[in-house]
């Protein structure tokens, strides 16, 4: 076929058809007409249409052209690499070189970046944080930068989503395009935008030509069900799954929960994975491809797989929780049923999903007091490392690093990351926080947490609730969901489920694994009680329960505020002791963290423990020093200063020992505490505590 400098249709749809190797396959409403703006009209232009519509055949029909008539590559932006491995399959499918530069491939990444400076490829994928690497910039985009011919930006609604605060990377999207060839065509794609995310784009990146197409769903079979408790949910999912066709996915809303549900769906003999951020790439990987490939029933996955995770033959999406809003929702419950004819999204809202949420939109923006300790610190320097601002102030790793994330990528950004440093730019003097701004988008955030309510509870149409939702023009009663039909499902999970249920929730304690390296610039003095050396770490040990959560957690949580743990935890953890985790060699007595503040608490309770097992306690930990509060510890290196040299070994029997704690977060005293033990001569030291306040992102 003879490529011309325009692209007619005849053009672009042979193209098609050779690449789909379908000599009948047509161009979907609007397909050619993005096509034809961007190659013949070189436009700016946003494309809001439904997952499965097709949005890649647009921009890879276009990088082809490029590549042939132009000889430029195309550089697309993804946010997840979940959707950047399938766009890289789906390139190959048209013909076109597609490579990535990710965090999962370092070791090919000389290779990839010659080929991409030769200009051998054809599409180069990658993150939006790769803008924020300084080598990336200057060895790559921007010895390549008049050699693009087309830039996506795909799944565009994260400039507004996530851009503002949880991938503040989109951000830089804009500096980007000031090194891109002038009239350089833009794609940018979504499948979820109403108008207020239009807006946000077209604010971000400038008049952008828009079209979009209807969002009905037509072979999804949509339902919302409000449970009363965990164990419920569990039940529903237990009974259902096995009727529901094909594989699919729930989604969660904490990694704790993706292990969880898991968990209990595989003791239900129905096969299913977790997946979240927590993982390492490779298995990621793996396991997204024992999905595609129906080697499971179910992925139990946070929002880390959601975005162009492309199984077109997806039977089910589950919600465990509702999500934040209907953006968020319309763009998991998409992943379904895209080339089948029935498929099912069904939303069960839980009891502890508004306090989820709200603790999400608290941690969305950096406070103004961590935004004036980081600018202070990094003031006091000629370039700092993040451990070092971490030693001088009391916060989280990932708090501070969203922190000088958000900074760095303000418009006339206070601070500079450069050779792994952190510099204070000319604008650190007179910057200040946006308090309207972060207002307002935390209002707008709790209203579509309202919304998202109100689809829960809503009488009409669930299908049309939702494309009004996205203002969507085209919305109608579907005629499929629950609510137009009566019930998707009608027959209830037995009372017995139910109890089995709730019989999991109080069993579903954690490993808890001691710390093994100690924190970073540990000063000289205390550098030898801080070591971790294999022979002073205690044994894998166990968290009852997570604080506050279905099962123990709960009632741990009350009895701390009285100031008393009844005996049904003594008993539940002495059966989880000794029926479910049985530490070998089986210790032989116990002992106890001491507390200042409630010296009695966690003493009665290990007292009463070690009765029931039938072994001594002893009053081997005493408290030297009147240290902090460790929760009040935000960080390695103050967590673990916070506990030396506050604790002493009094007696010891030279044999294995329970070592009990009531809450545990960041495992540090626990830590410290078995090493102290295990250097006076405990054979074997099992850390035990009731529950734990850990978070998703704890180092």
């Amino acid at each position: 076929m003879q490529i011309t400098a325009e692209l007619s249709y005849d053009q672009a749809l042979e193209q098609l058809r050779r690449s789909l190797n379908n000599p009948r396959a047509n161009f979907r409403d609007g397909q050619w007409s993005a096509i034809d703006r961007l190659i013949n009209e070189q436009q700016q232009l946003l494309v809001v249409q439904r997952t499965g519509w097709g949005k890649s055949w647009v921009y890879f029909i276009a990088a082809q052209h490029i590549r042939l008539q132009r000889g430029k590559m195309t550089l697309i932006i993804s946010p997840l690499l979940a959707l950047i491995n399938n766009q890289i399959a789906a390139a190959q499918r048209f013909g076109l070189t597609a490579v990535s530069i990710n965090a999962s491939n370092t070791d090919d990444w000389a290779v990839i970046k010659a080929r991409v400076l030769q200009n051998q490829v054809d599409v180069l994928l990658i993150a939006p944080e790769r803008f924020a690497n300084e080598a990336f910039m200057e060895e790559v985009l921007l010895p390549i930068s008049q050699q693009i011919g087309l830039l996506v930006i795909d799944e565009a609604h994260c400039i507004s989503d996530w851009g503002h605060d949880f991938r503040p990377d989109y951000r830089r999207i804009i500096q980007t395009l000031q090194v891109m060839p002038k009239n350089l065509p833009i794609l940018a794609t979504t499948a979820t935008a109403n108008q207020r995310v239009i807006d946000d784009i077209r604010q971000h990146l400038g008049t952008f030509a828009v079209e979009r197409g209807p969002l009905m769903r037509e072979s999804l079979h949509l339902q919302t069900v409000r449970l009363a408790d965990a164990a419920s949910r569990l039940a529903w999912l237990a009974h259902y799954i096995p009727q529901l066709p094909g594989t699919g996915i729930i989604y969660t809303l904490t990694h704790a929960d993706t292990e969880q549900v898991a968990t209990w769906l595989n003791q239900q003999a129905i096969s299913a994975c977790a997946y979240h951020a927590g993982l390492n790439a490779e298995t990621r990987t793996e396991i997204e491809q024992r999905l595609s490939q129906n080697q499971i029933k179910v992925l139990v996955a946070t929002s880390a797989l959601g975005m162009g995770y492309d199984k077109p033959d997806l039977g089910f999406v589950i919600h465990y929780q509702a999500p934040s809003s209907i953006i968020a929702y319309y763009q998991q419950v998409g992943r379904t049923g895209r080339a089948i004819e029935q498929a099912y999204g069904i939303l069960l809202a839980g009891e502890e999903d508004a306090a989820i949420h709200d603790y999400f939109r608290r941690e969305a923006f950096p406070s103004q007091t961590i935004i004036e300790a980081v600018l202070h610190e990094i003031n006091r320097h000629d370039g700092v490392k993040l451990n070092a601002i971490l030693e001088k102030i009391n916060a989280r790793r990932a708090k501070l690093e969203h922190a000088l994330k958000f900074l760095s990528v303000e418009a006339k950004p206070p601070v500079i990351y450069n050779q792994k440093k952190w510099y204070a730019t000319i604008n650190a003097s007179n910057y200040q926080l946006d308090h309207a701004k972060i207002a307002g988008l935390n209002q707008r955030r709790s209203q579509e947490w309202q919304a998202i309510q109100a689809y829960v509870d809503t009488p009409n149409c669930l299908m049309r609730y939702l494309a009004e939702a996205l203002d969507d023009l085209h919305s109608s009663d579907c005629g499929r969901c629950a609510n137009c039909r009566g019930s998707v499902f009608d027959n209830q999970p037995t009372a017995t489920l139910i109890n089995q249920a709730a019989r999991f929730l109080r069993h579903s304690e954690q490993v808890l694994e001691p710390r093994k390296i100690a924190a970073p610039n540990i000063p000289r003095a205390y550098r030898q009680l801080a070591s971790l050396a294999e022979p002073v770490r205690a044994e894998p040990g166990r968290v009852l329960a997570r604080w506050g959560h279905a099962g123990w957690g709960a009632m741990v949580s009350h009895d701390k505020k009285r100031g008393h743990f009844r005996d049904d935890l003594v008993a539940a953890l002495v059966e989880m002791i000794q029926q479910r985790w049985q530490p070998q060699p089986c210790p032989t007595w116990v002992a106890s963290i001491p507390s200042t503040r409630n010296p009695h608490l966690v003493e009665d309770f290990a007292r009463r423990v070690a009765q029931k097992l039938g072994i001594p306690w002893l009053a081997a930990v005493v408290k030297i020093r009147n240290n902090e509060p460790q929760k009040s510890q935000h960080n390695a290196f103050h967590q673990q200063m916070n506990v030396l040299k506050a604790f002493k070994i009094a007696e010891w029997q030279a044999e294995p020992v329970l070592l009990i704690d009531d809450i545990v977060d960041s495992r540090w005293t626990l830590t410290i505490v078995a090493k102290l033990l295990k250097e006076a001569g405990a054979t074997a030291v099992y850390p035990c505590a009731l529950a734990s306040t850990a978070s998703d992102d704890d180092e």
